[in-house]
């Protein structure tokens, strides 16, 4: 009860984030968007049709199309999302700042829209329309998601250029590329983690300190050197990037002669970080 207490207040605030960024900064601006939203805020442009109501007509089709390709948590947590997000789009759609530089409003559209969907997509929910894309292209091709969704969200800006003109089209842009980053730096986390192989003589010594000192597991690889034949104990290491540092002076303590080669990865399951069920 208590984490989807939690879950809800994450896919309410995201909602509410991201028609902010709507309309504080994307439609006083005539800045387009992507996935539903970039449509209902072109039809508003031509029509003055409200982006709450087209946003939840479109999102509500497109869930009923693509419910039975998502499991029910995610199913669920989208109806109360699009739900939401047409609300507080009604709900705000009067709202204003006085801002008048159109870059400062791409910068903070894009914000908070990536800060906003980050949330929803961090608990397991989706905005619908482009979102639904972008999960099931990860779920079933490992698509990274936020580059997924810029994807989508990038034709959706193209088709908008005709309306909204060149300039405003290449502000929309700005604004998708910095909602990406925002969004996967949500998603994703604070703490990227680094993995590092170590090809050394004094292998045992290293796996001793890192252990004690770091406490961290070492995992150890048998190979041998192609030119030379000869067999080698191979360390392999996950750590934060913040133990980087610790690291080298270790190995540099033991055998400055190491080969070492540190790789960043981004998802990482198992004792000691995710649960690879959650």
């Amino acid at each position: 009860m208590k984490k989807r207490m939690y879950d809800m207040v994450m896919l309410l605030a995201g909602a509410f984030i991201f028609a902010l960024a709507v309309n504080l900064f994307v439609i006083p601006n005539d800045f387009g968007e992507g996935g539903v939203t970039g449509i209902s805020i072109v039809l508003y442009y031509l029509f003055q049709w409200s982006p709450a109501l087209v946003g939840f007509v479109i999102n509500g089709i497109l869930l009923v199309i693509g419910y039975k390709l998502l499991d029910k948590q995610t199913t669920y947590y989208t109806i109360i999302v699009v739900a939401f997000n047409s609300l507080f789009l009604y709900w705000t759609e009067d709202w204003s700042i006085p801002a008048d530089e159109p870059v400062l409003n791409a910068i903070f559209a894009g914000l908070l829209a990536g800060l906003g969907i980050g949330l929803i997509i961090r608990v397991g929910g989706t905005t619908a329309g482009t979102t639904i894309l972008a999960r099931l292209a990860n779920k079933y091709l490992d698509w990274n998601i936020s580059y997924a969704l810029l994807f989508f969200d990038i034709i959706v800006a193209i088709l908008s250029i005709f309306v909204i003109g060149i300039e405003n089209f290449m502000f929309t842009i700005l604004i998708l590329y910095i909602g990406t980053k925002a969004m996967d730096f949500i998603i994703e986390g604070l703490n990227p983690k680094k993995a590092v192989t170590i090809v050394s003589a004094k292998h045992n010594a290293i796996a001793s300190k890192v252990t004690d000192i770091m406490d961290r597991g070492v995992s150890v690889l048998r190979g041998y050197g192609y030119y030379t034949g000869q067999e080698k104990e191979i360390l392999y290491i996950v750590i934060s990037k913040q133990e980087v540092s610790m690291l080298k002076k270790i190995v540099k303590s033991e055998d400055p002669s190491a080969f070492v080669t540190i790789h960043d990865v981004r998802d990482v399951f198992g004792e000691g970080f995710i649960d690879i069920s959650k």
